[in-house]
């Protein structure tokens, strides 16, 4: 199973990495949009903030790579930042457009913790993972929450996650090998 982890400047790639090698995936760091193409998984990681990683997304030509990848049902996830720029817009950084992959936006977190850092139950399934994030996804493809603020996404191929599977233990490899099955 080959697994194409989008390196473009802003995102955790090395604990991606390494958390897919763990499920046994053979997962590679990638700037070139052929790779993108090609894989059995991609992987939008993200860490940052959504101007600065639509810039590397677009200098790389990964943004139209990840748009035609899963317009023509390439398997795709995209992790915490990668959820938010998989929306059509956010509003951090004065504003910015971003996928359409998904339709909604990324909104500032406006009440509770902000930061939101730290372990929290998703619903339905109760499993537990770890978040760290500002801005959350307000979209009608919500398939999954937690603490009322949208968990998991899901539209066609792509499958969104606003917490760090990689950072999750257990249950977050659980939710890879998910992705890998989905493949």
């Amino acid at each position: 199973m080959k697994v194409a982890v989008c390196s473009y400047g802003a995102g955790n790639v090395r604990s991606v990495l390494a958390a897919f090698g763990r499920v046994g995936a053979d997962a590679r760091a990638t700037s070139r949009p052929a790779d993108v193409a090609a894989a059995d998984l991609a992987v939008l990681p993200g860490v940052g903030s959504a101007a600065s990683a639509m810039a590397g997304l677009g200098e790389r030509g990964l943004d139209d790579a990840l748009r035609d990848r899963v317009a023509s049902g390439g398997p795709t996830l995209g992790i915490c930042l990668g959820l938010q720029l998989a929306l059509e817009k956010s509003e951090e950084d004065g504003g910015v457009a971003g996928l359409g992959i998904l339709p909604g936006r990324a909104v500032r977190i406006a009440e509770g913790r902000v930061p939101r850092i730290g372990w929290a139950q998703v619903e339905p399934s109760g499993e537990a993972f770890y978040f760290a994030h500002s801005y959350a996804a307000e979209t009608p493809a919500a398939t999954a929450s937690s603490e009322g603020i949208v968990a998991i996404a899901e539209a066609g191929s792509f499958i969104g996650v606003q917490f760090h599977p990689e950072k999750s233990g257990a249950a977050g490899a659980r939710m890879l090998e998910r992705c890998l099955s989905r493949v």
